[in-house]
């Protein structure tokens, strides 16, 4: 079902606003419990609801019928949204994630290649090793924060799929970087006060040493590169060979922009997507025990490669279902860059626009039994059925993540590779909840125990 439109003269000039707190807003509804909250406005409200961001006027749209101008036909309207990527410009810099305009355009053209055609699919095989090197360490009964692993394991393959092999004697120091860094991160996003860097508070001076230490290794890569050029088949060196229409590349401080961005954002993702997916897996045994049943009737006793991918459909919805349930980008955000209609409603220029796919995935209108963990709902065309931006675990437009082609398929590749070779437990009273930082996050780990496939 769908949502009916207005009749004309019901429309109001401005959206339906539900009562918030003199000058905080809805800050602290937010700060509480923001999904549930932008949940609750949508179901009491509708498909477009004024918000109050402290002092920054903003609207929630949860109408897939409104989104497709804001991401598509309009895009250009609007830009990526200060409100929420101001807490972390000094690490992501003017990468894809956080730029806009002309750079923003000649950089997607210049990454574009990178990931288009078969490109990719080289990756595999070092996604599946160092997936089967991780599982080395597992033993049977061995309590495990699943959520660590894939955090540590989703790193390992970026820099290697990003830098090969110049920065493997340095992951462990990037890991440790890395891990401070999404700390700081999520701390940022879990206070509304925007508190520059260069107050020495404890966290912003271990965020920034952290960002010294991955500048510093990118930066004496990329040196290396530029004195030695060659191919070495990696995306750092697809990136210093890419030209615009005028010949020119990417100088030093974009490759490090897009280098950090597609380090840090790109291994979270994947991780998050796998985190969640093991954690639903892990509660239901029936459906893991189906998982595991693809598994043998495809790859027998091998390991999987990419060309086993579109044999394996139920692993995919696996993934599909956990990025449903739990897209790790929960909210997407613009801001308007001069008055524009959305939904019949007038929003002033600098409006904060937010899309939350974890409310457009939950929507009964949509998605039969919403909240519950279903894979097989993706096996009969569903996503060729819902309406364009009801399912959006990758955004959409223009700026749809260029990297949803390879974090999709290191997702399955990992989930394939670890449902061969054991079936996860849930450890009772380990508590895991959704956090939504700038992304989401399970709170308190996903703890699982490891067992041998075939043990009761």
């Amino acid at each position: 079902m769908r949502h009916a439109p207005a009749p004309a003269a019901a429309r109001s000039p401005s959206p339906p606003r539900p009562p918030g707190y003199p000058l905080l807003g809805h800050l602290p509804w937010i700060a509480r419990d923001a999904p549930g909250f932008f949940t609750k406005c949508a179901r009491d409200h509708g498909g477009v609801v004024a918000l109050a961001l402290g002092g920054w006027p903003a609207v929630l749209v949860s109408d897939p019928r409104v989104i497709e101008p804001i991401l598509v036909r309009s895009h250009a309207s609007y830009i990526k949204h200060n409100f929420f990527w101001r807490h972390v410009r000094a690490i992501f810099g003017e990468g894809l994630l956080t730029s806009n305009g002309a750079l923003w355009q000649r950089q997607r053209r210049l990454a574009a290649p990178a990931f288009a055609g078969r490109k990719l699919d080289g990756y595999g095989d070092v996604m599946v090793r160092m997936t089967e090197e991780m599982l080395g360490s597992w033993a049977p009964g061995q309590v495990r924060d699943l959520h660590a692993d894939m955090m540590g394991l989703t790193l390992r393959i970026a820099a290697k799929t990003l830098f090969g092999s110049e920065v493997e004697e340095e992951v462990e120091r990037i890991d440790h970087a890395v891990t401070l860094l999404m700390e700081e991160i999520a701390a940022r996003y879990a206070r509304p006060v925007l508190i520059p860097d260069a107050v020495p508070l404890p966290g912003h001076i271990r965020y920034r040493r952290s960002i010294e230490v991955v500048e510093t290794v990118i930066a004496r890569i990329v040196e290396e590169r530029r004195a030695r050029p060659t191919d070495t088949g990696d995306l750092l060196s697809l990136y210093m060979q890419a030209r615009d229409e005028d010949g020119r590349g990417m100088t030093d401080r974009q490759l490090r922009d897009e280098m950090v961005t597609l380090l840090l954002a790109g291994h979270e993702t994947t991780a998050l997507v796998l985190s969640w997916a093991w954690y639903e897996l892990a509660r239901h045994p029936r459906t893991q025990e189906r998982l595991a049943a693809e598994i043998d009737a495809v790859l027998c006793d091998r390991p999987a490669t990419v060309e086993d991918l579109r044999r394996l459909p139920f692993a995919e919805s696996v993934a599909k279902e956990s990025m449903r349930l739990y897209p790790p980008g929960w909210a997407i955000g613009r801001e308007t860059t001069e008055e524009v209609e959305i939904g019949g409603y007038r929003l002033a220029k600098g409006t904060t626009v937010i899309m939350a796919p974890w409310v457009l995935h939950r929507d009964p209108r949509h998605f039969d039994d919403p909240d519950a963990f279903r894979p097989e709902r993706w096996e009969d065309g569903l996503e060729e059925r819902l309406p364009r931006f009801a399912y959006m675990p990758f955004g959409g437009g223009p700026r749809v993540c260029i990297g949803g082609r390879f974090s999709m398929m290191e997702a399955v590749l990992i989930l394939v590779t670890i449902a061969r070779r054991f079936r996860l437990a849930p450890v009772p009273g380990r508590e895991t909840v959704p956090f939504p930082s700038i992304t989401l996050r399970p709170k308190g780990g996903v703890w699982v125990e490891p067992r041998a496939r075939g043990d009761a």
